[in-house]
């Protein structure tokens, strides 16, 4: 092949596997069949193989191609990645909606509301559309480069689907494993004699921090986006609904049950909605956020100790379920303090199958007079830590 038939043909492979990535891992909606897809990547490969000047950073074949990393070197984020302020009850949440409106002077607040993912914070930057680089959120200010393992995501793109993108974009959003990679992946962790992980976001947050990038890539992780650091260059969009539009028109996936909501009871009635179909959804959530939609309303409002007053984390309750203790082990700590284990009939409780439970103490045993062969119930506290809540009598 000639020199710049060669060149051109590796430029419309580029397009074209990141026009059918984009189609398979964002939109879900696929025009071609894996084979096909396979056969255009083995091609790509092959030229850029033979012409290594070829090969791009922004090329579908480098996001299994780089090298293993010794450590994860620090990252600055542009601006801090605060924490959401959690609210557990209606009366939370009124109270919420309360200080925005008292604040703002408004009778009522316009919100944006969308699933909150059980996965793990990222930052990514795109510097001309390209990206240089991606973080974990670490304390808030800095966090970890994990540049190489966020480009074996799929639904991530390496370059930004626009002819003048912004200078500088610093994407915030979560990496988290569906419930079908979740278990696919325990079941091949089973199949090598691995321990399998205990929760989808465990699992995410351990195969985003492998050292070795092609381990990354053969973990089914994915990505939604939920908001900017930073935007330089451009048109700044002036809401929440607008941005989240924006970062969807320039390639980049956000959550398609995103909402806007009027005040208080427009919050609540996406929360209902939104926890009768949660074990519907084809991935792990914990809650809802909100964010009031206005920029300007959000930089009015500013910030608390780490956490915006313009948005809010509105948690579900614990998922329960019903099992039987088949036996009571006795843990010690590093410190000499004994912990109860109810050993279980492994059970579903949120998604993950679990078969120990924390009893806390001696005296949380005593009190709840947890029995081998009782009924109990379990829940997740936190959704994370299993527990016994108590006897079925």
């Amino acid at each position: 092949m000639m020199e710049d038939a060669a060149s051109a043909r590796a430029a419309k492979l580029r397009a074209l596997l990141e026009h059918h990535s984009h189609r398979y891992y964002v939109l879900d909606d696929p025009e071609i069949s894996d084979a096909e897809y396979d056969r255009l990547f083995a091609e790509l490969v092959e030229l850029e193989r033979k012409r290594p000047d070829l090969a791009r950073p922004d090329s579908p074949t480098q996001r299994v191609g780089a090298r293993p990393s010794a450590a994860f070197a620090p990252v600055v984020h542009a601006q801090p990645m605060l924490s959401l302020a959690n609210v557990f009850s209606e009366q939370e949440l009124a109270d919420f909606d309360r200080r925005v409106r008292e604040r703002l002077g408004h009778d009522e607040v316009i919100y944006v509301a969308e699933p909150k993912l059980d996965g793990l914070a990222v930052s990514l930057r795109y510097e001309g559309g390209l990206l240089v680089r991606a973080a974990t959120r670490g304390d808030g200010t800095t966090g970890e480069d994990v540049t190489a393992n966020v480009r074996t995501i799929r639904s991530c793109p390496l370059r930004l689907r626009a002819s003048k993108p912004p200078r500088i974009l610093e994407v915030r959003g979560e990496v988290y494993l569906p419930r079908d990679g979740f278990l696919r992946l325990n079941e091949a962790q089973a199949a090598q004699g691995g321990k399998p992980f205990a929760n989808p976001r465990n699992a995410a947050a351990g195969s985003l921090r492998q050292l070795d990038p092609a381990v990354s890539a053969q973990r089914p992780l994915r990505l939604f986006c939920y908001g900017v650091g930073e935007w330089s260059g451009g048109a700044v969009p002036s809401s929440q609904e607008r941005l989240l539009a924006a970062l969807s028109d320039l390639g980049l996936p956000v959550n398609p049950e995103r909402r806007v909501v009027k005040g208080y009871t427009g919050c609540l009635q996406y929360y209902e909605d939104l926890g009768r179909r949660r074990a519907q959804l084809a991935y792990e959530i914990d809650g809802v956020v909100y964010k009031v939609n206005e920029v300007f309303e959000q930089r009015l409002l500013g910030e608390v100790s780490r956490s915006p007053r313009w948005a809010a984390a509105h948690k579900f309750p614990a998922e329960e379920a019903v099992t039987r203790v088949l036996r009571i082990d006795v843990q010690v700590g590093r410190t000499g303090a004994l912990t109860p284990v109810a050993v279980l009939v492994a059970v579903a409780v949120g998604g993950v199958m679990v078969s120990h439970a924390t009893l806390h103490n001696p005296d949380e045993l005593a009190r709840k007079d947890v029995r081998v062969g009782d009924l109990v119930r379990v829940r997740r506290a936190g959704d994370v830590i299993p527990e016994i809540v108590g006897v079925v009598l």
